[in-house]
């Protein structure tokens, strides 16, 4: 297949998608993410950023589509955006990409992985982000004063320890936005003693469905009781 079609395929199969999740990118903002692709396809021949033989439809829609669901979230001001382990640059970078005006902190402390990802800043010529080769812990490179508008992460899987992680960084108009399956509600049960003694409150939920595999996803927010 030529690398035309393939440029045409990828970009068909994901203004379509962006339609049906109802979020609005310019042209410029798909070659971006086209690139990305591209690039993300060749490094993953080497370097483990997504499964191994995950065909083109799954890669658009599980990294590309459902990053880009935080997007709405994320418009407005001046925001900081701070992704914890990252990894491939999900969701963080692919935010950035649709949107170079997002400032982002992406946090991973794989080097192979923070290589790729500064390969992607430099070739998508990303002037709004900080890649930072560490853990969330780190004060030294992450210090507790810093300011983030939102905070987000795909790495950790359960909402209390994630929340725990993120405390340091408490101010009154902070977002954690949690990206959760259709069990999201049981998690935020399970966290309930967690939420409260760290003095955060559910917001918000955004929930949407997967265009092509119809998978729920939804979107929990976390703000400070101070903060609403």
């Amino acid at each position: 297949m030529s690398d035309k079609k393939n440029s045409n395929t990828f970009k068909e199969r994901l203004v379509e998608g962006l339609s049906r999740l109802k979020i609005d990118l310019d042209d410029d903002a798909v070659d971006r993410l086209h690139i990305y692709f591209v690039e993300l396809k060749k490094w993953n021949r080497k370097v483990n950023l997504i499964a191994k033989g995950s065909g083109d439809d799954l890669i658009i829609e599980n990294h590309f589509l459902d990053s880009l669901t935080l997007l709405p979230l994320l418009q407005g001001g001046d925001v900081h955006l701070l992704d914890v382990g990252t990894g491939g640059g999900f969701p963080g970078l692919i935010l950035g990409a649709a949107d170079p005006s997002i400032r982002l902190t992406l946090v991973e402390p794989r080097l192979k992985r923070v290589s790729f990802l500064k390969h992607i800043v430099r070739t998508l010529a990303l002037t709004q982000v900080d890649v930072l080769a560490c853990r969330i812990e780190d004060e030294v490179q992450l210090p507790s004063e810093t300011v983030f508008t939102h905070i987000t992460s795909r790495a950790v899987n359960e909402v209390a320890p994630f929340l725990e992680m993120v405390v340091r960084f408490s101010h009154p108009d902070l977002q954690i936005i949690c990206m959760k399956g259709p069990k999201w509600q049981e998690e935020v049960d399970r966290a309930s003693d967690i939420v409260q003694s760290l003095h955060f409150v559910q917001s918000q939920v955004v929930s949407s469905v997967l265009p092509f595999s119809s998978a729920e996803r939804a979107l929990v927010v976390f703000k400070t009781r101070s903060g609403l």
